[in-house]
């Protein structure tokens, strides 16, 4: 009998949260690693061209989900899904936000998180960081992950700051600083020009170390158990079924998609729910799946005047002069200005974040523009709606059923026309007029709130944030605890976006990175028996 290949961790998926692992628990070389990762490398050139990120979508690259028809919105949308080392940091727009201080006191206070309060997540933030502006003690300066700002913003960006602030809202260099509220430039996940994934910050540095093996085009399909005790995972090499085993614990890394959809298969999940697909229950957890929400996004555009379109970049003179200089346009990350404001009084955070491109960026720049233009798009951070993933077939190869049931609850559409107004007066004054020539879409401002949101129902798009399906917690609808087991099971956690309870306001790269940072504490803490 063939001996079995076991590890002490095995790491499952190599996304913003799987290469930090990778990197933290091989950093004792007593510690033997597995990486398995269903994507290739991130070796295309698309991959370090910041502005060429919407080029990545809908290819081998991505896992290119669709949810279900969204009820409110008559339309399914596409989610597109890092499938590449390095994951969703890889195809991401790189904007580095951690969420408003309000975010992590709720995951405390209301969700029994003890251990994720602002104070407690903070120095993982500070320790990921190296930050080529901002120093303590709120930001690193040492850590892996370079943030910078940006080395190229286009003219329209600095205008709609200048509009912004004459609008009302007040100006800001740092969104994760003391105060979020505010509009200004993004800091990015970029160094020197050049996109900096997870695989560039983290991976790479370990890719020699002997104790760690990292294994592409792997498709993890089950978590295999011994009862209730996780001892490994069952993946495809090449279409041929594998198992390798870990000695100490299995890792889930697959984000809010992939990590619940992987519980369920192997018989974690809602008891019901897996009878009907022939799957025995090894744990009856209702919440798997359960608690899915995502940032909704709608934009407003405008055909511009007297000023340049990034797309006129997309040139072979554009590209030469990008990889001779990594300067120039093709070094914006098009997202690149924004900022967050309370659609309404009496709010403790802002519920409204806003990301403005100086081109036409709709349908998750699958369109090609037609003209000149300018987008203003307003994302609902604070979501009440909820909804859920389940699986179509116990067959590990079929797509989940995704449901983000956006706009659910009323008070989620509402705000998004608050949004939409707002950036609507913003662009009728200060510095961005001059360039704007009429509305493109939709094609008049000078309407009702139905019509408005007819708009919304037709734009609508992800922001790319999906969390919650496998929340961290104490109650009944808890997945993992606050050191990130998995419930009713050994030798099992979630270490991604899945976890948390509550989706940040603001971007999540940087959240995933964080919780990953404090997993690897937690992972090291238990292996020491502290």
């Amino acid at each position: 009998m063939a001996e079995r290949e076991t590890f002490d961790y095995v790491i499952v998926g190599a996304g913003s949260a799987g290469c930090v692992l990778a990197n933290r628990l091989s950093a004792d070389p007593a510690v033997e690693v597995l990486l398995l990762e269903a994507g290739g490398e991130d070796t295309d050139d698309e991959f370090h061209i910041p502005a060429a990120f919407p080029s990545l979508f809908k290819t081998q690259h991505d896992w290119n989900y669709e949810t279900v028809e969204q009820k409110y919105l008559g339309k399914s949308t596409y989610w597109p899904r890092g499938k590449v080392l390095g994951g969703c940091s890889s195809i991401n727009a790189m904007i580095y936000i951690r969420g408003n201080r309000a975010d992590y006191d709720r995951w405390r206070d209301e969700h029994g998180a003890v251990g994720w309060g602002h104070d407690d997540v903070l120095p993982y933030f500070v320790r990921a960081e190296r930050n080529s502006r901002l120093g303590g003690p709120l930001h690193g300066t040492e850590g892996p992950l370079h943030v910078e700002d940006r080395v190229f913003t286009h003219e329209l960006s600095h205008a709609w700051v200048d509009s912004a602030t004459t609008w009302g809202l007040k100006p800001t260099d740092d969104f994760n600083g003391e105060s979020q509220e505010g509009v200004g430039q993004y800091q990015v996940t970029c160094h020197q020009g050049r996109r900096w994934s997870t695989a560039d910050a983290y991976l790479r540095p370990a890719m020699d170390r002997p104790n760690l093996t990292v294994r592409t085009h792997a498709q993890t399909t089950r978590v295999l158990f011994d009862g209730t005790k996780a001892i490994g995972v069952s993946y495809l090499d090449k279409g041929t079924d594998r198992a390798v085993y870990a000695g100490r614990e299995v890792l889930l890394s697959g984000g809010a998609v992939n990590s619940p959809q992987l519980l369920m298969l192997s018989g974690v999940g809602p008891a019901e729910h897996l009878r009907e697909h022939g799957i025995d229950v090894v744990a009856a957890l209702p919440g798997v799946g359960e608690n899915l929400h995502d940032h909704p996004a709608a934009g407003v555009i405008w055909s511009t005047k007297g000023s340049s379109d990034l797309v006129s970049a997309a040139t072979p003179l554009g590209m030469v002069r990008y990889q001779l200089t990594k300067r120039g346009p093709l070094a914006s990350n098009i997202g690149e200005a924004g900022g967050f404001m309370p659609t309404i009084d009496g709010l403790d955070a802002p519920d409204m974040q806003f990301h403005v491109a100086p081109t036409l960026f709709y349908d998750n720049g699958m369109r090609e523009p037609t003209t000149p233009g300018f987008t203003a798009a307003a994302t609902l951070v604070e979501v009440a709606s909820r909804g859920r993933l389940r699986l179509r077939s116990a067959n590990p190869l079929w797509r989940p059923e995704i449901d983000p049931s956006y706009y659910a609850e009323p008070a989620d559409f509402t705000a998004m026309l608050a949004g939409l107004r707002t950036l609507m007066d913003i662009g009728r004054g200060g510095g961005l007029q001059r360039y704007l020539d009429r509305p493109f879409l939709p094609d008049r401002h000078d309407i009702d709130d139905d019509a408005l949101g007819e708009h919304v129902r037709q734009h609508t798009q992800t922001l790319y944030h999906p969390v919650g399906t496998c929340a961290m917690g104490t109650g009944e609808q808890a997945v993992v605890d606050p050191e990130l087991r998995v419930r009713g099971v050994e030798n099992l956690r979630v270490v991604d976006a899945s976890i948390m309870p509550v989706v940040p306001r603001g971007n999540t790269n940087a959240p995933t990175i964080m919780v990953a940072e404090k997993a690897a504490d937690l992972i090291s803490a238990s292996r020491a028996g502290r």
